[in-house]
């Protein structure tokens, strides 16, 4: 009986595993990985982020494999992850050096190297075009020539390197003194990819988790921080969003070698945040006066949400007294794994026939004890 009930369940998830092939194929139209990566890079580099992996060509086709489930093409992203090797280990890279293409601050009005709106939604009317339901190759491409027109006549820098560099309002922060100094903390970072999860952990870990963190986790935690949850309401300093290059040092290369011998294999987009939250400290003198933490946010990709929420849980979990979940390191980094969560909570419908069985059992017992305590 054992055989055939194991023959049943393999043929009904060959089955099954076919049906979910079928619905993937049913509309008879072949979705190529370029449509995907073109039409909707948001999406891709959502599961680049989350899946701890910028390879736009294997998300693009995870999107794809997954119909459009951003769990299930982070599953697949991880996984496929896994298997890659480590070949080498890239260069520092500073963040003082991207390239900026939108930069803001909602601290001031006039900050050095000016504000670059940047493309963003933020002043949109958020109503959906219905004429793009209509929408031709012909008429993007009309559309694309149009706006290369509109656009060319904007303000463009002076010099390609014109937005490289570019200041940050920290400096200037630092330099009234008006941040709280913390010390320089040049210690090895931990892998989270290589070490499992401890605490109380050590920020590099913090960040790591908070960077490939469930999207909406990290958002809806980080809004809970600030709502009243927690006692992290920031003013974002500045939101920066551009490229970053990444560069290996030469084989054989000693140790702080020039950065002009490194090889250069290309750029990525993140976007950063630095939040500004007032806090209160006491000065040499014993005096209380205001200052400005800082919380950290960055993110592969351009989800500036997540980065802001990002910086506001990096704040919120180097508080000294936790009075809040959202101060709670096991609470907030074990629960805003996409891969962790969905994992536990999708293994709830695979079959518990023993261990229910055991609760029911023991359910039984007790009420058939009850029962006979009545009679008695």
């Amino acid at each position: 009986m054992g055989y055939v009930a194991v023959t049943g369940g393999e043929q009904a998830i060959a089955t099954s595993l076919d049906l979910i092939e079928r619905k993937r194929v049913a509309g008879e139209l072949a979705l190529d990985v370029d449509t995907i990566l073109s039409c909707l890079p948001e999406l891709v580099q959502q599961v680049e982020s989350e899946g701890s992996l910028w390879a736009p060509e294997v998300a693009a086709t995870a999107v794809k494999q997954a119909c459009g489930s951003v769990e299930e093409a982070v599953f697949l992203m991880r996984a496929y992850r896994s298997t890659l090797e480590r070949l080498y280990t890239s260069r520092v890279i500073d963040t003082d050096e991207m390239r900026v293409d939108r930069r803001i601050s909602a601290a001031f009005k006039d900050i050095e190297g000016g504000q670059i709106l940047g493309a963003t939604r933020d002043y949109s009317h958020r109503l959906i075009e219905f004429e793009l339901a209509d929408e031709t190759q012909a008429s993007v491409r009309d559309r694309a020539r149009e706006l290369a027109e509109r656009l060319a006549g904007t303000a463009v820098p002076a010099t390609p390197d014109a937005l490289a560099r570019v200041p940050r309002v920290l400096t200037y922060l630092r330099s009234i003194d008006m941040v709280r100094d913390w010390p320089v903390d040049d210690t090895e970072p931990v892998d989270i990819t290589k070490t499992p999860l401890s605490f109380p952990a050590p920020r590099s870990v913090i960040l790591q988790a908070l960077s490939r963190g469930l999207t909406q986790a990290v958002i809806a935690i980080g809004y809970a921080a600030i709502r009243g949850f927690g006692l992290s309401h920031p003013t974002v300093g500045e939101l920066r969003r551009g490229s970053v290059a990444v560069e290996i040092d030469a084989p054989g290369a000693v140790a702080d070698a020039p950065a002009e011998d490194a090889y250069y294999l290309g750029s990525i987009p993140v976007t950063e945040v630095e939040s500004l939250i007032v806090a209160d400290e006491v000065d040499e003198q014993g005096e209380h006066r205001s200052a400005l933490d800082v919380g950290y946010g960055l993110v592969v990709g351009t989800d500036e949400s997540k980065a802001i929420a990002m910086s506001v849980l990096d704040h919120s979990l180097r508080a000294d007294d936790v009075r809040f979940p959202t101060q709670d390191q096991e609470f907030v980094l074990y629960h805003i794994d996409g891969v962790e969560a969905t994992g536990f909570i999708s293994h709830l419908k695979l079959p518990h026939y023993v261990t229910f069985q055991s609760k029911l059992d023991s359910a039984l017992r007790s009420v058939a004890e009850k029962g006979g305590e009545a009679d008695a």
